[in-house]
């Protein structure tokens, strides 16, 4: 792609600059590839938690006060403040955030986020208890409200696959579908590659992994969201020879104990914050993300690069790229999850996944759109 014509200023806001998450990696990199194109980019965010790529100014507002609700108003009204006060040739939004000129919707609309991630609890007492603690929460309000606003307000709006355009559709039915944008995460395939049958070896024999072990993992920051419960009475029913690791997350006591009432113990491990994922992708012979929600996981799309075979719930905009056998529709669906499961362990290793050429994805879809819009303005 040639460099774009003239320099232009441009303002990306997220409330974390950080390298770190899926949605912040990308704010990075899409910062990083803007300014390499000559233009002057700020970067307009609560905090710092990386340095900058070149040619980027972050722009700090600070998130104020303790509670949540005062940080997203905090947040929203000073990112607002200096867009106004800058005047920007274009500003990219990526956050609760009330005016810009293009809109990335890497999440999904809080109504229908509600009503679908409510099955990840237990129904009765602890789903009518979540449900109510979320609908007595201000800052959901608050989010409510500024999805409402953004999406009346915002003229373009990018959404990261189409499970998300359609929720999207459905919560504001007055944006028709072909007036929103669907360009899909790609991974850095500089890191998300496909190994080497020695390379695998090696990586397994550093975790002592033994070679008849069937290892499946999964990825979970909100472990009742992302179906670590199920996937526990998954791993009750198969092999002894089955194991499960969980990378992410915090604080698995409770799962710890479910394991262990389950007699799985020790056929879990539950990692916590891993850096090297591509590593944790090689080691594994199959991913599975049991989410009740997930606008596009990141880490399907990283699995399959790193040439896992790879299971999803039909709740995951990321499932498009995966074959219909390899998806299931419930994620409470214990005996279905755990049939799948053992036919895919007996299936050979995909060949490298190839992209599809027929759908956006990536970077330079990004690019292009906006070096379009700044120059139609």
């Amino acid at each position: 792609m040639a460099t774009f014509d003239k320099k232009r200023r441009l303002a990306v806001t997220m409330p974390r600059f950080s390298k770190y998450g899926g949605a912040e990696s990308f704010a990075w990199r899409l910062s990083e590839a803007l300014a390499a194109r000559g233009h002057e980019v700020d970067f307009i965010c609560g905090r710092v938690e990386t340095e900058p790529p070149a040619g980027v100014t972050p722009v700090v507002v600070g998130r104020f006060g303790g509670l949540r609700l005062f940080k997203v108003l905090w947040f929203a009204l000073m990112a607002d403040r200096c867009v106004r006060k800058k005047k920007y040739d274009l500003v990219f939004g990526m956050a609760n955030t009330i005016n810009q000129d293009i809109l990335r919707i890497g999440g999904g609309p809080i109504s229908v986020f509600w009503r679908l991630s409510q099955q990840a609890w237990p129904a009765g007492f602890p789903r009518w208890f979540k449900m109510f603690r979320r609908r007595l929460s201000p800052v959901n309000w608050l989010i409510h409200w500024l999805d409402a606003q953004r999406m009346h307000r915002t003229p373009r709006i990018v959404t990261v696959s189409h499970f998300v355009r359609d929720l999207i559709v459905e919560a504001h039915p007055y944006r028709a579908p072909d007036s929103i944008d669907v360009i899909y995460n790609r991974p850095d395939l500089s890191r998300f590659s496909h190994p080497s049958e020695e390379e695998r070896t090696s990586l397994r024999a550093e975790l002592d992994i033994s070679t008849d072990n069937v290892v499946i993992g999964t990825a979970a920051t909100n472990f009742a969201l992302k179906g670590i419960a199920p996937l526990l009475h998954v791993l009750a029913g198969l092999p002894e020879n089955h194991v499960l690791h969980v990378a992410g997350g915090r604080k698995p006591d409770k799962y710890l104990r479910l394991a262990r009432e389950l007699g799985v113990e020790h056929r879990v491990r539950f990692l916590g914050r891993v850096d090297d994922m591509q590593c944790f992708y090689r080691r594994i012979d199959i991913f599975i993300l049991a989410s009740f929600y997930d606008a596009c996981s990141n880490a399907v799309l990283e699995a399959l690069a790193c040439g896992c075979r790879v299971a999803s719930s039909a709740l995951n905009g990321s499932a498009y790229f995966l074959p219909k056998k390899w998806i299931f529709p419930d994620p409470a669906d214990v005996s279905a999850m755990t049939e799948l499961l053992e036919r895919m362990s007996v299936e050979d290793r995909p060949t490298p996944f190839e992209w599809p050429t027929d759908i956006e994805i990536g970077l330079e879809p990004y690019i292009k759109m906006i070096e379009n819009t700044i120059s139609n303005k």
